[in-house]
């Protein structure tokens, strides 16, 4: 939800919107603080070498808060992909070099996220990585999380077993 937002800057009155959307799901999600331990999470695999967990919340769900977990394995090539929601993430373990595009290009890998490394993602914007080490990568943010992968051969909802 947008609120205007009127003021004055140095004299002149100005107006923007502000997202109210994020606000407002905090507070009715805030109910009880909750607690995850990295040996509670249940991991669930997208491909060999990646898996996810949920932290918190349901990322399906819009509005909702949520926080995610991606492990990737040593070597894995995160597909060319956007979210059609902002994407905030964390590096949590290892070392994930990321580049911008609509197609894997190593010669892209621009950016290295080490342990520590916050990115934000605006919405619709194509972005790749490469894991180096077992990689944890946390991401947050208001649902619906969605991942729209630039090739569609690259979903692996659209890829048959044993492929």
């Amino acid at each position: 939800m947008a609120q205007k937002v009127r003021a004055h800057h140095n004299g002149r009155a100005v107006c923007w919107e502000r997202n109210t959307a994020g606000a407002k799901a905090a507070a009715r999600q805030r109910q009880s603080d909750v607690r995850a331990s990295p040996d509670g999470l249940k991991w669930t695999q997208i491909r060999p070498g990646n898996e996810m967990a949920v932290v918190y919340g349901d990322p399906s769900k819009a509005g909702q808060l949520y926080a995610v977990r991606f492990r990737f394995a040593d070597g894995f090539k995160v597909p060319a992909h956007w979210h059609p929601q902002d994407e905030h993430a964390t590096v949590l373990q290892g070392t994930l070099l990321l580049g911008m595009g609509t197609k894997w290009d190593a010669a892209q890998l621009t950016a290295t996220m080490n342990t520590g490394s916050y990115v934000f993602m605006p919405k619709e914007m194509p972005h790749f990585a490469l894991a180096k080490g077992e990689t944890i990568l946390q991401a947050h943010g208001v649902g619906p999380f969605q991942i729209i992968y630039a090739n569609a051969a690259d979903d692996p909802r659209n890829q048959r077993p044993g492929n």
